[in-house]
């Protein structure tokens, strides 16, 4: 089958243009926003050929895989949309757990396992996991319009058939999770997820219901971890994500800290520095 929007997604105005092969569905969204285009828009492909990723670096998406984009015009300003990367990922996980089941046991990134542990896990701020390995990224980007709203593309990338091997950290796909699920039915539920998470979401009113449902799924609670912030490591344990969901550790002076942006590790990078 082709892409085709939930019909969940579909009542509620939602719309769907699709692309055999893409640059970058973000880069496509924000060309649409600039010549106005309303936004509610999903733009979805199965092969990107310049696909972003956090701080420039490479997404790849070869034929099968997923890479999806959601186009939201606001008004005022962006504090609340930079949350919208957590609807995606609540949206994503929700749609794999819906679509594949069985792919994969995960063992946690603390190593507890168990019924209580789920398959999909959520890495602060935009990824996907199973197990520690990375299957799914979440890109936000924005550009001022003319008539001084913001658009915002918030890009989805899912490892449905491939993944990459030359990455300094772990990947997988769902392929190699011994799943046979396609890209056209990852897209579906998460188009139907989305919509209900975007509800609960609300324009950002709902954002203390989305930190709580986000830590329900997120990886790495209580267990130790590392944060490079521009070169500077922070260690500790993870605490929790505050109100504006920034990254709460605990460190060894036992003190509280909040950290805008970084980049994650949990295992044994965390507890290096930790003897």
């Amino acid at each position: 089958m082709g892409f085709r929007l939930s019909p969940l997604a579909e009542s509620a105005g939602y719309r769907l243009e699709t692309f055999d092969t893409v640059g970058s569905t973000n880069a496509v969204a924000l060309d649409r926003a600039r010549a106005g285009d309303p936004g509610q828009l999903w733009l979805v492909s199965k092969k990107q050929e310049s696909g972003r990723g956090r701080r420039g670096r490479v997404w790849a998406t070869p034929q099968g895989n997923l890479a999806a984009t959601q186009l939201k015009i606001i008004d005022g300003d962006l504090r609340h949309a930079a949350t919208l990367g957590f609807v995606a990922g609540l949206a994503l996980g929700e749609a794999l757990d819906a679509v594949a089941p069985g792919a994969g046991v995960s063992i946690g990134l603390d190593g507890g396992s168990g019924p209580n542990v789920r398959r999909f896990e959520l890495k602060w701020p935009n990824d996907v996991v199973v197990d520690s390995a990375k299957l799914a990224g979440i890109l936000l980007e924005s550009a001022l319009l003319p008539d001084d709203r913001f658009a915002i593309a918030v890009g989805i990338g899912v490892n449905v058939v491939a993944h990459p091997i030359d990455l300094p950290y772990p990947a997988t796909s769902l392929s190699a999770l011994g799943s046979k699920v396609d890209a056209e039915t990852v897209f579906l539920a998460l188009s139907d997820a989305w919509t209900r998470i975007e509800r609960i979401w609300a324009g950002g009113r709902g954002l203390d219901d989305i930190r709580r449902l986000w830590l329900t799924g997120a990886a790495g609670l209580g267990s130790d971890v590392a944060v490079d912030v521009n070169g500077n490591v922070v260690r500790g344990v993870f605490e929790t994500i505050d109100e504006d969901c920034r990254f709460v550790i605990r460190d060894a002076k036992g003190e509280r800290v909040s950290i805008a942006a970084g980049d994650v590790h949990f295992g044994a990078v965390a507890s290096a520095g930790r003897s």
